[in-house]
């Protein structure tokens, strides 16, 4: 049974206050199944690129044990651009490029055997993407994990909250939190949000960590402390896909389990954000990974 992502690959153009990027290669699903692979090695990818967008990386991705069968190319198209500037507190940021291009008008096609899938994540895109998507598998996964973003909250609340209805878990940032619920507390906004559909609710809160909520449950990571932070795009995505990857591999969607998963998505995000887009994931070792989770590990002992 099979992993299905859906999302962007595209091309980003960063700049923080460690320095800037040109091109280079991001998008949503691109760091979903990049880290999912660490964990899950049956993932199916379905996105849409231009005749622009290299083939080395798609290599990459197969060679990783993702199938790109489902990511379309339009050969005399581009791919979508995205370029943005990270203020110095690294938490902000603004966007000085959007374009379209291929995500444009984007119809998210389903090879056939893409139809055994148990696992869907849907990464950032229009909500009514994401809808299409599940309508169009045959059969209903076990679990479907969804993000999206302030954006859509913003332009395509109703079209959201149909999609919400479908998924079983939202993964989402505090900000977006309150901006969809309309409540500051993130008590409050839990709720709220779990009450449009998705039975677990994850609130990331950047540097400080993320929040698992599901029925009258609560868990709590940290995060990791970090000398340095290049580059947080993606670092959302990362978690995501670390978490799914975790749950996919383990079999087991169980509240206890995903408090276990929190801590691996959280695990893979830490490295994202040492490096511009997916050059940390792409060096990697499952050695790495390893390490770096036993260090989560010791920092919430408490030694009860």
């Amino acid at each position: 049974m099979s992993l299905l992502v859906l999302g962007s690959v595209a091309f980003d153009a960063i700049e923080t206050p460690f320095g800037k990027t040109d091109k280079i290669v991001g998008g949503s699903a691109s760091y979903i199944s990049l880290s999912a692979s660490f964990f899950y090695n049956n993932l199916n990818l379905v996105s849409v690129v231009g005749g622009d967008f290299p083939t080395n990386f798609l290599n990459i991705l197969n060679s990783r044990g993702i199938d790109t069968q489902g990511l379309q190319i339009k050969h005399n198209e581009k791919t979508f651009f995205w370029s943005g500037k990270y203020h110095n507190d690294m938490n902000s940021r603004d966007t000085l490029i959007t374009e379209l291009n291929v995500l444009g008008d984007f119809d998210p096609l389903l090879p056939e055997k893409y139809n055994d899938c148990k696992y869907l994540i849907l990464g950032n895109l229009h909500p009514a993407v994401q809808s299409t998507l599940i309508e169009r598998l045959k059969n209903k996964p076990e679990l479907i994990v969804m993000d999206t973003m302030n954006f859509w909250i913003s332009t395509a609340k109703n079209q959201l909250r149909d999609t919400l209805a479908l998924t079983d878990v939202l993964i989402i940032n505090d900000e977006e939190a309150r901006q969809l619920s309309g409540e500051y507390s993130l008590l409050k906004a839990s709720r709220i949000i779990r009450n449009m559909g998705p039975q677990y609710l994850v609130i990331k809160k950047g540097e400080h960590g993320a929040l698992l909520f599901h029925k009258n449950e609560i868990f709590y990571c940290p995060a990791l402390p970090l000398e340095e932070v290049f580059d947080p795009t993606g670092a959302g995505d990362t978690f995501a896909g670390g978490f799914t990857g975790y749950l996919a591999k383990t079999g087991d969607t169980s509240f206890t389990n995903m408090k276990k998963a929190v801590v691996y998505g959280s695990t893979m995000a830490s490295f994202c954000v040492e490096k511009f887009g997916t050059e940390k994931l792409l060096e990697l070792t499952d050695d790495n990974v390893k390490e770096r989770l036993d260090l989560f590990l010791r920092l919430s002992d408490m030694g009860f």
